[in-house]
């Protein structure tokens, strides 16, 4: 059974939808906390560095794969070499197993926003509060199977009824937020500035090796490379857009929203900490322990609260739709059905893991897997293991079996493709080296080898 491909109406369309499954959690909690643990000016100088050679090398590799073939992952390696077909399964393996425990966080972020909504905003701040909710059984998935509904409601509407318009909404919405709570946080807290300059000055005695591996890992979450969701999105771009300039865009967009997030967060936990930098490095607990409590000291908290989660809601919700839209792109591919039957199918998977993400910090928490918990274990699978050895694969397939003269040829549809050389070299021989660098300093991390 055949089925017609979606498309998006065009270049805005698809730099915003793509934009918007690239800007989600990790550019709000997991950006500004790395680059506090990494030294900050020096780990966003380091990410900025990646973003604009290895990023935009294999981000443009993976839209042309999916435009030159028209299809999602597992098919377009597939039709391209045979040989190839394990690195589309394995890539699709990534937003399987991301999407039930993002979604999980998604929850956590909707009760967040209902908190501040309904004047919970002072109760939120207390210190046990996070971890007393998310030791609960039942709301917790309550909120999950409401952020995952949601979710599949828009992927049911089809990619431009449903994505797209979403995106085009919630984009600009997204960006007039962050600036607003950057504002408010720079010039009205005391010792904000100076965590602006930890933020913003790069002090070149914090780097290490492993300042270039965290900056690397978190480029493929944020993004959203090595999961085939580029190739899935490069499948519905139309061939008259110049995909060089649209990638440019898209990581413009993405990178200026991590930016941000870091310049909102940072400064904010400076000033309510005292300049204590062990205050930046609680991970998630950063936005759903911290920020709640520099809320509830500021005029108007309730208010930049409510705004706050509602525009991280937003992000989630945008990553969490490609990630769905990639999965059931997959299915329809591989099972020849429609999309209503395989959104219903990725829906039901999606529960059954999400539980298990969610269980995990109640009924479930003495449950543990190399010594993690299941979303710990999910995260650590896809994001530091599966991923990297998608890129390195993907760089593989594209330097030296299908070579970049192939994809060179659909990018330079519409006009030249100025950035020839640095793809080249990027796919062929800088590319490979990252990607093995993060997959052994994971690997030695995770084992107690080496701390990273």
């Amino acid at each position: 059974m055949s089925h017609k491909r979606s498309s998006f109406s065009g270049k805005v369309g698809f730099v915003l939808a793509a934009a918007g499954s690239a800007v989600g959690l990790g550019n709000i909690w997991r950006f500004p906390y790395l680059a506090a643990k990494y030294g900050g000016g020096i780990f966003l100088l380091v990410y900025l560095i990646l973003a604009v050679t290895f990023g935009f090398a294999l981000m443009t590799a993976e839209i042309a794969l999916g435009r030159k073939t028209q299809l999602s992952a597992i098919g377009a390696f597939g039709s391209l070499n045979k040989r190839f077909s394990f690195l589309g399964y394995l890539a699709s393996i990534v937003p399987m197993i991301i999407l039930p425990y993002y979604s999980v966080i998604g929850g956590w972020v909707m009760k967040y926003l209902a908190g501040f909504v309904t004047g919970e905003g002072a109760a939120m701040a207390n210190d046990a509060y996070f971890g007393a909710y998310i030791s609960k059984t039942a709301e917790p998935i309550i909120w999950f199977l409401l952020f995952m509904g949601i979710t599949a409601v828009i992927v049911l509407f089809d990619v431009e009824k449903g994505i797209e318009k979403v995106s085009k909404i919630m984009m600009p919405i997204l960006v007039v937020l962050i600036l607003v709570i950057c504002v408010y946080t720079i010039f009205s807290m005391d010792g904000a500035l100076d965590g602006v300059a930890y933020y913003l000055k790069p002090d070149f005695s914090k780097f290490s090796i492993m300042t270039v591996v965290a900056a690397m890992g978190q480029l493929f979450y944020s993004m959203s490379l090595a999961m085939g969701i580029m190739i899935t999105f490069g499948s519905y771009m139309k061939k008259d857009i110049r995909i060089e300039k649209s990638v440019r865009q898209i990581e413009l967009f993405d990178t200026g929203i991590a930016f941000l997030a870091g310049l909102m967060i940072i400064p904010a936990v400076f000033a309510f900490s005292g300049g204590d930098e062990t205050a930046l490095g609680q991970g998630p607990g950063l936005m759903f322990v911290t920020l709640p409590k520099v809320f509830a000291t500021m005029p108007g908290g309730s208010v930049i609260g409510a705004a706050f989660f509602i525009m991280v809601l937003f992000a989630a919700l945008t990553s969490a739709i490609s990630l769905m839209e990639t999965i059931v792109s997959i299915f329809r591919d591989k099972l020849g059905i429609g999309r209503k039957p395989a959104c219903i199918l990725v829906f039901g998977i999606c529960v059954a893991l999400g539980l298990l993400s969610c269980l995990g910090y109640s009924a479930w928490s003495t449950v543990k897997i190399i010594g993690m918990q299941f979303l710990d274990l999910f995260d650590f699978l896809s994001n530091s293991i599966i991923m990297p050895i998608t890129a390195f694969a993907t760089c593989i397939f594209v330097g030296y079996i299908l070579k970049p003269k192939a994809l060179i040829a659909e990018l330079e549809r519409g006009g030249p493709f100025k950035a020839r050389t640095l793809f080249t070299v990027m796919i062929k021989y800088v590319a490979p080296i990252f990607t093995l660098l993060i997959l052994l300093s994971s690997i030695l991390d995770v084992f107690g080898v080496v701390k990273i």
